[in-house]
């Protein structure tokens, strides 16, 4: 493991899903320790958009903003709001130039999938119809998400190309949950890696699955069918159980024809980038600014 990360293994607090609410409320107070960037030269608007039910958005609005993000917090589809994802919306935002949409998705277990999909879906549908309001280009409107958040983004792409729904310029996929069978070397061996692990991801599936079957929808390495969908980042961390999982998928797409850009974080835990001191995670977290900026441009 990276040592700057090392070092702060042993202040992390010993946490799972088994009780979503107090979940929720320790990420909430570890949330508060996150230092947001300086966002004096955009404006930030917390909207309702309008669906069933309605979904709260806040956006980001960086000066002369070309593209837009759809955006999706992470936090094992049970915990995460956009106060939680504040710090990291508007560091993409910053980072990017791109009008960045945090999205306030439904939570599972009281939630169950396909809600969190059809928020998501609900305020990609009202990006592309008011691009124009946005003061963005309709046709440079990305999805993306971290963890859990960039599992729901790579099947709102999947969604949006099997509905014909709104055009798609790109997916920012970091270190996304793809597959609830988790039969990958790393899914399989990572039971006691820092935060996120075997067990954890196991009882988000079940909060998220609810008693439905595992769709593509729902897992995403689960669609049979990768074509034409969007060019992809895809961040994996080393010490991860998505790490195969996110791998595979990544290397999927490249065989169905997309373009995508794979990068393997050595020494690395699932959300370590969280850690801003540390040298690489300060290089993650510029690189999905670079990233997103390169995608929206031209």
């Amino acid at each position: 493991m990276d040592p700057e990360l090392e070092a702060f293994i042993p202040f992390f607090p010993r946490t799972d899903l088994t009780d979503p609410v107090t979940a929720r409320e320790t990420y909430a107070k570890l949330a508060t320790g996150v230092p947001a960037p300086d966002t004096t030269d955009m404006d930030i608007e917390d909207r309702t958009v309008p669906a069933d039910p309605d979904v709260a958005v806040r956006i980001y609005r960086p000066r002369q903003a070309q593209g837009a993000l759809v955006w999706l917090h992470g936090g094992g589809f049970t915990v995460g709001s956009l106060d939680t994802e504040h710090p990291w919306a508007a560091r993409l935002a910053a980072g990017s130039g791109a009008v960045v949409i945090s999205v306030a998705y439904r939570l599972a277990p009281e939630h169950p999938f396909p809600a969190a999909l059809d928020d998501a879906y609900a305020v990609l549908t009202w990006t592309a119809a008011h691009a124009a309001e946005l003061g963005v280009d309709p046709a440079r409107i990305a999805v993306g998400g971290h963890s859990a958040g960039g599992g729901i983004a790579a099947a709102l792409a999947l969604r949006s190309r099997d509905e014909q729904g709104p055009a798609i310029r790109f997916q920012l996929l970091n270190q996304p949950t793809l597959d609830d069978r988790q039969e990958s070397w790393s899914a399989r061996n990572f039971t006691d890696t820092p935060w996120w692990n075997r067990a954890k991801a196991t009882e988000a599936w079940r909060h998220y699955l609810g008693s439905g079957p595992a769709t593509p929808y729902a897992a995403p390495a689960r669609a049979t069918d990768l074509s034409g969908l969007p060019p992809a980042y895809v961040g994996t961390a080393e010490l991860c159980p998505n790490r195969d999982d996110d791998l595979a998928y990544g290397l999927r797409l490249l065989q169905a024809g997309v373009a995508v850009e794979l990068h393997q974080w050595p020494g690395t835990f699932h959300g370590s980038q969280a850690l801003l001191s540390a040298d690489v995670s300060q290089r993650q977290n510029a690189e999905l600014g670079a990233v997103l900026r390169r995608a929206l441009a031209g």
